[in-house]
């Protein structure tokens, strides 16, 4: 199948939203489908607003449309609820040709932490957005029931995956062991992510408990953290067998979010057989169980009870995750329309 993948994150973007488009691209063509990405990469950009470091792509709906047509897409995806999955959007609906969207992104919580703007008005535009697509794809149960709670009943599932990279054994990140040398055997607490201010870093970073605290991640809110918690060790980005061996040396990933959707990160860890403390929140609620992870209002009660939890187990679970299942769930909720209007420009 010829399938058109339109979004507005993407490389040199660094999130989950990325990371699960290129994993889930990644298995269709291995599957022998033909995929086209339609991204902010080439097109003129402006800053986004607060968050100057993601460019929201100026691609008008026809020009969208001319690179979904000459590809000869058999079935649209919309992947953002920006300007790019907008011009798709309405080219779509202009010529009645059927697409499916995901809800990636707590939107209105994201917007409310960045603004102060009541969620529910945002809910207005996410519930516009979504509500003529085939099918609206969801990470989990809580988001699916959360979305038909407000008024989008064509809710699929998509879960996510993790790579052969993450697994319990293979190398450790130098800079963490050695943190932990100097630190007298104390437990490693590692954050992973976008440090920004809707992943509730401060949070973890505040935490009344013993250890090194360590962030592998960038972004705006990086250079405030490190002004203010200067005993904690920020990495910056790491990718890869260098992420996994970040994962594997950490004793515990905290996971302070309130507003993910999924949460990629705790399914790595998990693979490489690191507990996860959370809040009990969409997200974590769905992803971790009792025997892989540790829920609290109070994060340093999860923080306590994670370091007890059996790293074999963890491990186990996390291998449950794969991306080839993921892939499957995508291409099954796909809307695919006829070969005559493939044309349609």
């Amino acid at each position: 199948m010829r399938i058109a993948i339109v979004t507005d994150a993407w490389a040199p973007q660094v999130n989950g939203v990325v990371r699960t488009l290129e994993a889930v691209i990644a298995e269709l063509r291995a599957g022998g489908h033909e995929v086209l990405v339609v991204s902010p990469s080439g097109a003129p950009s402006l800053p986004c607003p607060t968050y100057p470091e993601i460019r929201l792509a100026l691609m008008t709906p026809a020009a969208v449309g001319r690179r979904i047509a000459a590809f000869g897409a058999e079935a649209v995806h919309i992947a953002t609820e920006g300007p790019l999955g907008l011009s798709a959007r309405r080219w779509c609906r202009a010529r009645g040709l059927p697409f499916t969207t995901a809800y990636h992104t707590q939107f209105p919580d994201y917007v409310a932490a960045r603004t102060g703007a009541d969620p529910e008005w945002v809910w207005r535009y996410v519930r516009w957005f979504h509500a003529p697509a085939a099918a609206v794809l969801a990470s989990t149960a809580t988001i699916e029931r959360t979305l038909r709670a407000h008024g989008l009943p064509r809710v699929r599932r998509w879960g996510r995956g993790v790579a052969p990279a993450f697994r319990p054994e293979g190398a450790i990140e130098p800079r963490m062991a050695a943190a932990r040398a100097a630190a007298g055997g104390a437990p490693v607490l590692l954050h992973v992510g976008r440090v920004a201010v809707e992943k509730n870093i401060e949070a973890f970073l505040a935490a009344d408990v013993p250890g090194t605290k360590v962030v592998v991640g960038d972004g705006p809110a990086r250079v405030a953290l490190e002004r203010r918690f200067p005993e904690a060790l920020f990495l910056g980005a790491l990718f890869g067998d260098d992420l996994a061996a970040a994962y594997r040396t950490a004793d515990a990933l905290v996971f302070p979010s309130r507003t993910d959707t999924f949460g990629l990160v705790m399914i790595e860890a998990l693979a490489c057989g690191t507990p996860v403390a959370a809040y009990p929140v969409p997200g974590p609620v769905d992803v971790l169980t009792p025997t892989t992870g540790a829920l609290a209002e109070r994060l340093e009660t999860a923080i306590a009870r994670a370091l007890t939890l059996d790293r074999a187990t963890c491990a186990r679970a996390g291998a449950d995750f794969t991306w080839a299942a993921s892939a499957r769930q995508f291409l099954d909720a796909l809307a695919p329309f006829g070969a005559a209007l493939r044309m349609a420009a």
